[in-house]
């Protein structure tokens, strides 16, 4: 008899657990509380996959070996209380695509800094001649990268809704890059239980194993110090020189370890601002235990483009820089950027807030930020916050609308900065779209 898996939600990672367990042999079924995109039920009826949308009938999940839970679904979602009292375990996509692929896993996880490492890591692997494969929350799912290719070596980028579902998981090296206060209205609004999911990247690592973690972040750091593991730990940051470290010295980068020390000179490299560096210094020291060069190393760091939407320089229109930073959805994120303007800024911000507490940027607004335009359906938190310290804050209701009053208030060598720190599902279908929209609004002027 074959073996059944039921995959609720066909987004990037249910198609992508679907097409993998169809070419492992599984019975599949897919189910989405939504609609079903026909590109996507095209794709399941040419494999023979079963399918249902805008619903979810619990009876067709009876017998299932497995029930894979796309990250999007909640936890708290009626259906998994149903679930559990069928006992059939519940597991993530990463955790599903893990059991067919014998690749080194090089796993990254974090608040923020993520993308741009991942992707970091994997552009410096692929230039000293790996066989690497970058997916997770980046590009393709990886059970679709692991259906469709075979590499050797997989860099993912990894969020706590997809490590809350594993159960063997285990990266050869595991990267946590900062944890600060996200989506914390899916954990209770308790930061220990987000800080905990993300730990679960190291749950499963062995001795052979290294888990590396940002040390200039004090929750972070504080919470290493608690965990009992057998993988060996290696910390990252500005000023930390123990073993088993990376650090900044001057303009370079020392990784050391108790085998060797590396030296790598930052001083050209293309991306601006400390959280830059600190993902730099995280790609080099994964690309350092696994024996790359440090010229390989140096080399990437100089020709490596950054991820979109992440701190992304748009255009300079009579002398006012424009600056997409769409994927800032959080205070951190917004933290950063604005840490990294040098000259007085025109911020755009707002969205779906997510439990935010801008207090943490009351002392950046007040040195960096001229004016204020708020993007969103409800910005009354945001005004609240801010009009202590910036004299105007202005509201709007597109894209186009808040670039055209940010281009009239900003002067000559400023900048305007799109970082909402908030989701962009009132506006916009995601913070790509809202990036996008950002980049057409900016050349329209």
């Amino acid at each position: 008899m074959q073996n059944k898996i039921v995959i609720l939600g066909a987004g990037e990672s249910g198609n992508g657990t679907a097409i993998l367990a169809k070419k492992k042999g599984y019975n599949v079924f897919v189910s989405d509380i939504g609609n079903i995109s026909d590109r996507t039920k095209d794709c399941f009826d040419q494999l023979g996959i079963d399918w249902e949308e805008n619903r979810h009938t619990l009876s067709k999940m009876y017998g299932a070996q497995y029930i894979m839970k796309s990250p999007g679904i909640s936890s708290k979602n009626p259906l998994l209380n149903a679930i559990k009292s069928l006992k059939i375990p519940v597991l993530s996509e990463i955790e599903f695509a893990s059991k067919y692929t014998d690749a080194t896993i090089i796993g990254i996880t974090g608040s923020n800094g993520k993308t741009t490492t991942a992707m970091l890591t994997h552009h410096i692997l692929k230039a000293a001649g790996f066989d690497v494969g970058l997916a997770g929350n980046i590009g393709n799912s990886f059970a679709k990268e692991v259906a469709e290719n075979d590499h050797k070596y997989y860099v993912l980028e990894i969020s706590s809704f997809q490590l809350d579902d594993i159960i063997n998981f285990a990266p050869k090296i595991g990267v946590i890059t900062n944890i600060t206060p996200d989506h914390l209205d899916s954990y209770d609004h308790d930061f220990s239980k987000y800080l905990k999911s993300k730990l679960r990247i190291n749950q499963n690592q062995t001795e052979r194993d290294f888990l590396l973690f940002n040390a200039d972040d004090p929750k972070l750091n504080k919470a290493i110090k608690q965990i009992d593991t057998p993988a060996t730990i290696h910390s990252f940051g500005t000023s930390f020189k123990d073993s088993n470290s990376t650090h900044l010295n001057n303009d370079q980068i020392v990784i050391k370890t108790k085998k060797n020390k590396t030296m790598i000179n930052t001083l050209d490299f293309t991306l601006k601002g400390r959280h830059n560096l600190l993902n730099a210094m995280a790609a080099s020291t994964v690309a350092n235990l696994l024996e790359v060069s440090k010229e390989t190393i140096r080399d990437s760091l100089l020709n490596f483009k950054g991820a979109p939407h992440r701190l992304e320089y748009v255009l300079k229109i009579q002398k006012i820089n424009y600056i997409n930073d769409s994927k800032a959805t959080n205070v951190n994120a917004v933290y950063f950027a604005l840490e990294s303007m040098i000259s007085p800024t025109v911020w755009i911000v707002g969205g779906v807030d997510k439990g935010n507490d801008y207090s943490l940027l009351y002392p950046l607004v007040r040195e960096k930020v001229k004016a204020i335009v708020c993007l969103g359906v409800d910005n009354q938190k945001i005004i609240d916050s801010f009009n202590s310290f910036v004299d105007l804050i202005l509201e709007t209701q597109s894209m186009k609308e808040a670039v055209m009053i940010a281009h009239k208030i900003a002067d000559k060598n400023e900048n305007v900065l799109l970082s909402p720190a908030c989701a962009s599902f009132d506006l916009f279908k995601n913070f790509e779209d809202r990036g996008m929209q950002f980049k057409k609004a900016v050349r329209e002027l």
